[in-house]
């Protein structure tokens, strides 16, 4: 048993140290070779044909895909992974479905498709309401830069959120943007969807709104209000505001929409019945489509 155990540990000690050094897996797969070919020769062409191999071969058709697609993104070749990943997902594991729906959300992105990116954003969202997400556990373990941490179900709910008001801000929807922006930051508030924010409030002239929200990034009040880029970000849109400034709001009679306003407060009692692990309600955002053309913009 010892000896057998010392023979394992010299083999791993054997191959270990490259593929720790360069992040790839071991072994002569079409998998590997690609992985190899991605992250040691730096050649993106034959890794995307390696994948393709590796996927047709049944081999790790999971992270085949996923990794093809990001590699195809790299390239500009956006459509085709969109392409490729409609087409053989129906191949991988119910798990990858969630990491292939954010490659997606990115492809999509990428390419200015906002209707599509929108739908999969909801989708997901819905999966959320319906306690499907995470494969029905609280949280689940995300990487970045090569280091793991927990992402929890609120986390979650906030990010996609933001990117559903991304997107409605690139199709000019800023009510709806600022809708969907103001829950993200009740759930998990931070400076970045705090300054998104308050351009969708510039964009409706509510300058007054705008300022409030800004001071709060500009005084580090916010998560990652001391970050340099969204600091700079932050003084841009004040100096936007500058020469539309208005007084203080007890002095100034604001304009709102009436419609809006009753669009709002409908939002917020769907939104106060949510609860993510019992309810089967769609998310509340599929009520925006049926107020999109009666919304001033």
């Amino acid at each position: 048993m010892q000896e057998s155990s010392r023979r394992k540990s010299s083999r791993r000690r054997d191959k270990d140290p490259f593929c720790v050094i360069h992040k790839v897996p071991s072994g002569d797969t079409p998998y590997v070779r690609a992985k190899h070919a991605q992250l040691v020769e730096k050649d993106p062409e034959t890794a995307i044909v390696l994948f393709w191999k590796a996927i047709n071969a049944g081999d790790r058709i999971d992270s085949a895909l996923k990794d093809m697609a990001v590699v195809m993104k790299q390239l500009n070749r956006t459509e085709e992974a969109i392409e490729a990943i409609k087409s053989f997902r129906g191949l991988c594991s119910k798990q990858a479905q969630e990491p292939l729906d954010n490659v997606l959300i990115d492809l999509y992105k990428k390419c200015g498709r906002m209707d599509q990116q929108i739908d999969l954003l909801k989708q997901k969202l819905r999966l959320i309401y319906q306690g499907e997400a995470f494969n029905g556990k609280p949280t689940k373990t995300a990487r970045s830069h090569g280091k793991k941490f927990q992402v929890s179900i609120k986390q979650e709910t906030s990010r996609i959120l933001g990117n559903l008001g991304w997107a409605y801000m690139q199709k000019s929807k800023f009510i709806a943007a600022e809708v969907v922006y103001k829950k993200a930051q009740m759930i998990d508030p931070d400076a970045n969807k705090a300054c998104n924010l308050a351009r969708c409030l510039i964009k409706q002239a509510r300058n007054v709104e705008a300022h409030l929200v800004l001071n709060e990034v500009l005084q580090g009040k916010l998560l990652g209000s001391k970050d340099c880029q969204t600091q700079n970000r932050a003084q841009e849109l004040m100096l936007e505001l500058e020469p539309k400034w208005l007084p203080p709001p007890e002095t100034v009679k604001i304009t709102r929409f009436d419609l809006e306003d009753d669009f709002i407060d409908e939002l917020e009692k769907l939104l106060n019945e949510w609860s993510p692990l019992r309810t089967k309600r769609l998310p509340i955002f599929e009520e925006i489509s049926s107020y999109r053309n009666q919304l001033p913009s």
